[in-house]
C-alpha cells in the first residue's frame, strides 16, 4: 500500500487529523517556520533586486533531518500548514528544506480540523500558491528594512534594545494621538433636570428628565437652570403626548479576528494574545468525552463574516429542534464595510454545532470552555430571528417646557435566548404603562445636577484592534503580536485594560513622527495592506512594492542621521548622597525609565528611584512636585513627601495658582486650566503662545 505522509505545524493538531486517517497516512508536525532571514543582519540582497537570503532556523536541524527521513519513505507527500498566507509561505519553505519533489508533492487546506474537512482537502489537492507566498514575502520583506533601517537609529539616539516597525509604529502613533487628544480636553459644563411625579393608585412614582422650552435645549451653566426652576415654579404639569411602537433589534454577525479579541476582552477580560492562544487550542484539537481528539472550532485568523451552505444548514437544523421554527431567519446578515475584506476563510464558529457548551463543558480548561461558549452562542444567535420591543415614549410639558421619559420591553427574544449582552438591557418603565393623557401628575421632586464632559476614553486593547481594523492597519495575525509587542517594548503601560503611553513610547514616537512621517502615516500603512492584498490576488508583483518602497526609506534614514539632535543620556551628576560609600549618585536610564544609581558601580550597587522635580512647590505642603510612575510605567506628578502628603494629579502642575479659587492650575494642552472642574477658570498657557 502507497505511503502518503502529511506536514502540518503543530503536534497538536497532527494528533487531531491524525484519528481521521487510516494506517496508510503518516502525520508530522514542523513546529511552524523552518526557515528564515537571519537575525544577525538586514537578510536581503540589495544587488540582487531585494531576494530574500533565508536560512534554517537555529535549533530546526535535528527536526528537519526526522522530516526527511519520513520524506524519503513516503510515495505521496501533503502539506497541510494553515490556510492563510504564513502558512503558504511555511509549505514553500518546507517544500525548499526538505528537497521534496513538485510532481509528489501537494498543498492541501482545511478551514476546520474534522474528517469530512480533511478528507474532502485530499480530494482537492493543488500545487502551492506562490501568489499568496509572494504576498507573505513582500510583508515580511517590508518589516524587515523598517526594523533594521530604523531600529539602529533609536540604539544610537536614544537606547539599545529598542526597536520600530511598520504596523507597530503606526499603532504606538494611534495611542500617542488619543493620549495628546486627552491632555488638551477641556471639560465644558452642562446640567440635567430630572423630575420625578406620583399618579393615582399607582405606588412607585413616574420619572422623566428635561427635554427642552419645548424645543430640544443644553443647559450650559447654573443661571440657566435658575431660570428654568424659576419658570416651573408653581407651574400644572400635564401629558402632552404618548406614543407606542415596536423597535427590532438585529442578531449579531458570526465572530471574526477582530470581533472575537474586542469581545473576549470585554466580556471574558482576555487580552488579544491570551485569545488567540486560547482559540489556537481550540481550532488545533482538545480532548472531548466520548469523541476523542476534535478541533472545535473553525480558523481563528479572518475577517469574513462568512458561513458555509452546510454549516448555516446544519445551524439552522439545530435552531429548528431546541428553539423553535419561528426563530429560524430566512437570510443572514452581512457585514457594512468600505475596506476589502480578504474572505479567504469562512468566520469563526464551531466546526459541530451540535456540540453544545454544555456538552463538552468537563473536557475543557476554564478559559478555553468560556471562548468556545461565546463562539456557539455568537453562531447560532446569528441564524436568529431579530428581538423585537414594544417601546413606550411620553412628553409631559409644565408651563412651556417639557420632559420625556421613556422605556421599552422584550415581546420577542429571538436571538436573544441565546446571546445577550450588556448593552442588551431593557431599558423597563412599568409605571409608563399606566400613563394615560388623562392621567393627574403631582410634583413630587424636582432635582437639577451638574456635569462635565468627558475626554475621549483611553485606548483599551479591544478598542485600540477596532480601530486598526476600521482603519485597514495589519491583518487578523497581526493585531495580538502588535499589541503585545508594544507592552513587552514598555513603549505602552496597560492598567485596567487602559493602554497608556509611556515616557519610552513618547519619546520612539517623536522621533518616529519627525523623522519618519510616511512610516507612521495611517493612510501611507492602509495603502501598503491594500497593495500586499492586491499580490496575494496576483495584480501586484510583490517586488515593485519593495522597489517603490525602499528607496524612499533610504533617503528618510540618511536624513534622520544626519538632522536628528541625538537625545543625549549621559550620566548626570545629582546631590543625592550614596549611604554606602559617600559618591554623589547619578542619573541612568533602564528599562522603565530614569533612576538612580552609585558611579561606584560594580563595587557599589545601590539603587534608588529618582524622581525629577519640575520646579512646582505643592499646594499643600510645600514640598517639590515630581515626576513620578505608576508600578506599570504610567507617569504622573506627585508630592515628594508621599505618603504624608497626597497631592497627586495625571495632567502637568503649573507654578501659577488660580486667581479664582487658589487651586492648582493645570495644563491642558495650551492653556492652563483650574484642578476645581466646579471653578472652571480657564486661560491661554503663556508658555505655548
Amino acid at each position: 500500500m502507497a505511503k502518503n505522509l502529511i506536514i502540518v505545524e503543530s503536534p497538536a493538531k497532527s494528533k487531531t487529523i491524525k484519528k481521521f486517517l487510516g494506517k496508510n497516512y503518516e502525520v508530522v508536525a514542523s513546529n511552524g517556520h523552518v526557515r528564515d532571514m537571519p537575525k544577525s543582519q538586514m537578510g536581503i540582497d540589495f544587488e540582487h533586486d531585494f531576494e530574500p537570503k533565508y536560512i534554517t532556523i537555529r535549533g530546526k536541524g535535528e527536526l528537519l533531518a526526522n522530516l526527511r527521513k519520513e520524506v524519503k519513505k513516503a510515495d505521496k507527500i501533503y502539506l497541510a500548514t494553515d490556510p492563510d498566507r504564513e502558512g503558504e509561505a511555511i509549505s514553500w519553505h518546507l517544500c525548499h528544506a526538505l528537497k521534496l519533489d513538485p510532481e509528489k508533492t501537494s498543498r492541501i487546506t482545511f478551514n476546520e480540523i474534522t474528517k469530512n474537512a480533511v478528507r474532502q482537502s485530499l480530494k482537492q489537492s493543488r500545487k502551492i500558491d506562490m501568489n499568496l507566498v509572494d504576498a507573505q514575502q513582500a510583508r515580511r520583506v517590508l518589516d524587515r528594512m523598517v526594523g533594521y533601517s530604523i531600529s539602529p537609529l533609536l540604539w544610537q539616539k536614544v537606547k539599545r534594545g529598542l526597536s520600530a516597525g511598520r504596523v507597530q509604529s503606526v499603532a504606538l502613533r494611534i495611542i500617542a494621538d488619543r493620549e495628546a487628544e486627552i491632555d488638551a480636553f477641556i471639560p465644558k459644563e452642562y446640567w440635567s433636570i430630572e423630575v420625578s411625579f406620583t399618579l393615582d393608585r399607582v405606588k412607585k412614582p413616574l420619572v422623566a428628565k428635561y427635554y427642552g422650552d419645548p424645543h430640544k435645549r443644553e443647559i450650559t451653566s447654573r443661571q440657566e437652570v435658575d431660570e428654568i426652576m424659576a419658570e416651573l415654579e408653581g407651574a400644572q404639569y400635564h401629558v402632552a403626548d404618548i406614543r407606542k411602537s415596536q423597535r427590532t433589534k438585529k442578531p449579531p454577525l458570526p465572530f471574526t479576528t477582530s470581533t472575537l479579541q474586542q469581545e473576549c476582552s470585554k466580556y471574558l477580560n482576555f487580552a488579544t494574545r491570551k485569545t488567540m492562544q486560547v482559540a489556537q487550542q481550540l481550532y488545533e484539537g482538545v480532548p472531548v468525552k466520548g469523541h476523542g481528539t476534535i478541533g472545535l472550532i473553525t480558523y481563528l485568523r479572518t475577517d469574513s463574516n462568512r458561513i458555509s451552505d452546510e454549516a448555516d444548514a446544519a445551524c439552522k437544523e439545530f435552531i429548528a429542534e431546541n428553539y423553535g421554527e419561528e426563530n429560524i431567519i430566512e437570510k443572514a446578515g452581512a457585514a457594512k464595510s468600505s475596506r476589502k475584506i480578504q474572505d479567504a476563510h469562512e468566520a469563526i464558529r464551531p466546526t459541530y454545532v451540535e456540540l453544545t457548551p454544555a456538552r463538552v463543558k468537563e473536557s475543557l480548561t476554564r478559559d478555553q470552555f468560556r471562548l468556545y461558549q461565546l463562539i456557539w452562542k455568537r453562531f447560532v444567535a446569528s441564524r436568529m430571528h431579530s428581538a423585537k420591543y414594544e417601546t413606550i415614549s411620553v412628553k409631559i410639558e409644565g408651563n412651556n417646557h417639557r420632559f420625556t421619559s421613556a422605556g421599552s420591553k422584550l415581546i420577542f427574544p429571538g436571538f436573544m435566548s441565546v446571546y445577550k449582552t450588556d448593552e442588551d438591557k431593557e431599558e423597563a418603565n412599568a409605571v409608563l404603562s399606566k400613563v394615560t393623557e388623562d392621567s393627574v401628575l403631582t410634583l413630587a421632586e424636582l432635582k437639577e445636577e451638574q456635569h462635565f464632559t468627558q475626554p475621549p476614553a483611553h485606548y483599551t486593547e479591544a478598542s485600540l484592534v477596532k480601530e486598526l481594523e476600521e482603519l485597514g492597519i495589519g491583518r487578523p495575525s497581526t493585531y495580538a503580536p502588535t499589541i503585545s509587542t508594544l507592552i513587552s517594548r514598555r513603549y505602552v503601560a496597560k492598567e485596567k485594560k487602559n493602554l497608556y503611553l509611556s515616557e519610552l513610547g513618547d519619546i520612539v514616537n517623536q522621533i518616529m513622527v519627525s523623522a519618519f512621517p510616511s512610516i507612521v502615516d495611517v493612510h501611507f500603512t492602509a495603502t501598503m495592506e491594500a497593495l500586499l492584498d492586491g499580490v496575494e490576488e496576483g495584480t501586484v508583483e510583490w517586488k515593485t512594492i519593495i522597489r517603490n518602497f525602499y528607496p524612499d526609506l533610504e533617503e528618510s534614514v540618511s536624513q534622520a542621521e544626519e538632522a536628528l539632535e541625538k537625545i543625549e543620556i549621559e550620566d548626570e551628576v545629582t546631590d543625592v548622597i550614596c549611604e554606602h560609600c559617600g559618591r554623589n549618585m547619578v542619573i541612568k536610564y533602564g528599562p522603565h525609565g530614569k533612576f538612580l544609581a552609585c558611579p561606584g558601580f560594580p563595587d557599589c550597587r545601590n539603587t534608588k528611584p529618582y524622581y525629577e522635580k519640575i520646579g512646582v512647590k505643592c499646594p499643600k505642603c510645600g514640598g517639590e512636585i515630581v515626576i513620578k510612575k505608576t508600578q506599570k510605567g504610567r507617569r504622573y506628578y506627585g508630592c515628594e513627601n508621599n505618603p504624608e502628603c497626597d497631592v497627586m494629579t495625571w495632567q502637568k502642575p503649573s507654578s501659577e495658582k488660580c486667581p479664582r479659587c487658589g487651586s492648582m492650575l493645570l495644563e491642558k494642552g495650551k492653556n492652563l486650566m483650574c484642578e476645581d472642574t466646579t471653578c472652571g477658570y480657564l486661560v491661554q498657557n503663556p508658555q505655548k503662545e
